[in-house]
């Protein structure tokens, strides 16, 4: 029998299977490899304190610092009536602050004994308040003394304590013991780098900078450790890129061209206005690729309202005219029938093939969709299997296997963060041959993102407005600090609908969730705790009957049936109703000329990119656009630097870097696809821009000369891990 490789080694054979049990359940660790991988969060000097001044409320710290004062309290209690309760009141500091921490009943003996004024200690648990003063409740802790008693109060002091991402379950100092017992076998790692990348770059070996970021000695100890592992990390992901691209460029697919006066010409001509040149490059780069016989991968990135969806119709019209079927894919039922609906408008008697009063090239565009009535449904089936539908419009009911096409050439995926790659392949493989690929996002996304996250893909960008679309002023309402501004905001939200234009009011929630009395029961008792978000029905309600009173004011969530969403929508869009008290379901593509103000309610729970995209849903005709942002939250919060952020530009790209900035990328990148992008540990997309773009040259040239990567053993077993860890999570969602 083979010996188990190092590193493959499972933890619960190490540590005990009691370590290795809570790792793998609270922190995903398995084998010995996890472990090394698992890197700290930072760095504490024994010398240097943590900043207790600005610890994060409800989150699980470990902080580093000194017992300045401790108090044994005894007190009568249920349990104790006697008067001998005991509770023991620590205060430590490092400085900047000071926290209390405190113990009770049976836990307070070994830390009266041990927590004297003056020890140092690092003390782990959950931050929460207590009489408005932040306290740790029970900290797990483990005091500092130099193991060596000769060891000089400098050496100690200048040791660096690595501080691990750490659950309640497990405390950093005990990963860090664990991470102790294994680091031996960091020698056997197999080195992904190819040797002269290494060397030409200066990059310590992969057993080297496992043992500096785990047991570094200086501070620069860490810093060529992480530029080490950062290119461990950009380099195998674009490798498995570039391996995918260089897979997809192999794969044969019938070349698409359209015939010199079919249906696609007689579309543009009658187009009522020019295509702006951003549109007709754009237009040139997809039709070039539909002209090649690989399968086209391209992701269209546009800004909202940037003509993103009549640039894909006129590839599907290609298509069409070179006899294949083109099927758009929408993330929800509301936009697939908004596009189905704008489609079928945009062609006019081109969209009725087969019909009476049809023009000459016309064809058909149905829609498919999992709420349809099975005659519709069946309908829709048909016109696919035979060809006669040589546009369809749909939701996930698109990838089902019954759904069978006749010649499916182009798949266009609207909003492409909604879709991992297993639901694209899903599609693709509905061809005889692989269908050329077309994404559409909305969301602009960083040069760095849209390689590390779409790198499989080619990008166009489309940055120009298309002429008449107005512009947008976005303003910030604190309504907390500002009642008056909220009155003021609903005033010019009748202004605008007494002008002929609608307006749109978003809310975070719906509003007919059942309430867990036990919640709610919380919620009255601790006022400390936030208020649920606004929700859609309450607010209608309360517009209705107070400030919006005469006006039409109507529901849309995506709780209510399609039918009705759809009914809603088409009255929006008809003008016969003033206004829209909606959830985030129009965020996305739907397009209402004439509708002109929103007013975003408790905007501080929306992401930045949310906020812009909503915010694309006003100014869409030749009237000015209006978006008030309005949010309780204090002028010094992050939240309202966040959308003064959102209303101090209109460049989706700058905002998707702020959004970046601020947010964890793990939820970027995470959201965007599968396992693979959450593996980033040490990368930061935004910082690390020049690694991520030397890497995938690296990575493309090295694929293009060798794509089998013989001689690459460490690089196969990287890769291997990631796509396995992709094909797990797939799994996981599936």
């Amino acid at each position: 029998m083979d010996l188990v490789p190092a590193l493959e080694e499972p933890l619960k054979k190490v540590l005990g299977p009691a370590t290795a049990k809570v790792m793998a359940e609270h922190l995903g660790l398995h084998t010995v490899g996890d472990l090394l991988h698992h890197y700290p969060r930072r760095y504490e000097e024994r010398g240097q304190l943590t900043h207790l001044a600005d610890l994060p409320m409800d989150e699980h710290v470990t902080v580093v610092a000194m017992v300045a004062d401790a108090r044994l309290h005894t007190f009568a209690s249920a349990k104790a009536p006697r008067g001998k309760g005991q509770r023991l009141e620590v205060t430590i500091t490092d400085g900047s602050g000071r926290l209390q921490l405190v113990f009770f009943g049976n836990g307070v003996h070994k830390p009266h004994k041990e927590l004297l004024p003056g020890t140092r200690a690092m003390f782990a648990g959950k931050v929460s308040a207590f009489n408005r003063r932040l306290q740790l409740a029970h900290p797990a802790y483990e005091l500092l003394r130099g193991e060596d008693p000769d060891e000089s109060v400098e050496t100690w002091a200048g040791t660096l304590i690595p501080l691990y991402p750490a659950t309640a379950k497990l405390e950093s100092w005990k990963i860090g013991k664990a991470v102790q017992t294994v680091l031996p076998s960091a020698q056997e790692a197999l080195d992904p780098l190819p040797p002269a990348l290494r060397e030409g770059r200066g990059l310590v070996s992969l057993p080297e900078a496992l043992l500096k970021i785990h047991r570094p000695h200086t501070k620069a100890d860490i810093a060529q450790a992480r530029d080490r592992l950062k290119w461990d990390e950009a380099f195998v992901l674009q490798v498995a890129l570039a391996r995918r691209r260089h897979a997809d460029a192999q794969l044969p697919a019938v070349a698409r061209r359209p015939s010199p006066d079919g249906l696609l010409t007689a579309f543009d001509d009658r187009l009522p206005f020019t295509l702006t040149d951003g549109q007709q490059k754009v237009s040139k780069e997809i039709f070039d690729d539909l002209a090649t016989e690989h399968p086209m991968h391209r992701l269209l990135q546009g800004e909202v309202g940037s003509g993103k969806t009549l640039v894909a119709l006129r590839a599907m019209l290609a298509v069409v005219d070179a006899g294949g079927q083109a099927a758009m894919l929408a993330p929800t039922e509301v936009l697939a029938q908004q596009h189905h609906r704008s489609i079928t408008e945009m062609m006019g008697e081109l969209a009725e093939g087969g019909m009476l009063g049809g023009a000459e090239h016309a064809t058909k565009v149905v829609l498919l969709t999992g709420s349809m009535g099975t005659a519709a449904r069946r309908q829709a089936m048909l016109d696919l299997v035979t060809g006669d539908a040589g546009l369809v419009i749909g939701t996930h009911a698109l990838i089902e296997d019954k759904v069978q096409f006749h010649d499916l050439g182009l798949v266009v995926v609207d909003e492409q963060h909604r879709f991992g790659v297993e639901q694209r392949d899903a599609l693709r493989g509905k061809g005889a041959q692989p269908p050329h690929l077309l994404v559409m996002t909305a969301t602009p996304i960083p040069r760095t993102v849209a390689m590390t996250v779409f790198g499989d893909l080619e990008t166009s960008v489309l940055d120009q407005l298309p002429a008449g679309r107005s512009p947008i002023s976005t303003h910030v309402v604190p309504a907390a600090d500002k009642p008056h501004f909220l009155a003021r905001a609903w005033e010019r939200v009748r202004e605008e609908v007494a002008g002929g234009h609608q307006a749109y009011v978003v809310c975070p929630r719906i509003g007919d969730e059942d309430e867990d009395p036990k919640k709610a029961r919380k919620s009255a008792e601790d006022e400390a705790e936030k208020r649920p978000p606004l929700a859609v029905l309450d607010i209608a309600d309360h517009l209705a009957k107070g400030p919006l009173a005469g006006l039409r004011v109507e529901v849309l969530h995506g709780r209510m049936h399609p039918d009705d969403k759809d009914a809603v929508m088409r009255r929006f869009a008809a003008g016969d109703t003033d206004v829209l008290v909606a959830t985030t379901v129009i965020e996305v593509g739907v397009n209402v000329p004439n509708a002109t103000a929103m007013v975003i309610m408790d905007a501080d729970r929306f992401g930045v990119s949310q906020l812009h995209q909503l915010r694309g849903r006003v100014g869409r005709g030749s009237a000015p656009g209006l978006c008030l942002l309005v949010t309780e939250m204090g002028e010094a919060s992050p939240a309202r630097q966040r959308l003064s952020a959102v209303a101090s530009t209109l460049d989706g790209f700058e905002l998707s870097r702020i959004d970046l900035e601020q947010r964890r990328e793990g939820d970027v990148l995470g959201q965007a696809q599968s396992g693979a992008r959450s593996s980033l540990r040490v990368l930061a997309v935004i910082e690390d821009e020049e690694i991520i773009a030397e890497a995938r040259e690296e990575a493309t040239a090295l694929v293009a000369r060798d794509p089998e990567l013989t001689g690459l053993a460490g690089l196969r077993t990287a890769l291997d891990a990631l796509v396995d860890e992709e094909r797990e999570q797939f799994l996981e969602k599936g």
